[in-house]
């Protein structure tokens, strides 16, 4: 391999918006992510609903569809 032209690979950082933190190998030192298994609804079985604007609400009163919480 050539020399000084690889990035360096090292110990990372990996943060999730709900305050999960995890090391691993990485060319960047610290990246940041929306969403992880700890808190993503497809492992966790709870659905949340990020609403913005009452956009949910006005959904469901335009299609009379029932809150399930």
């Amino acid at each position: 391999m050539k020399k000084d032209i690889h990035p360096k690979y090292g110990d990372a950082k990996v943060i999730c918006a709900c305050g999960e933190v995890w090391h691993i190998k990485s060319t960047r030192p610290e990246m940041k992510v929306g969403i992880c298994a700890k808190c993503h609804p497809f492992f966790t079985g709870k659905q949340k609903f990020v609403d913005t604007a009452g956009r949910v609400e006005r959904f469901r009163q335009r299609y009379g569809v029932k809150n399930n919480d």
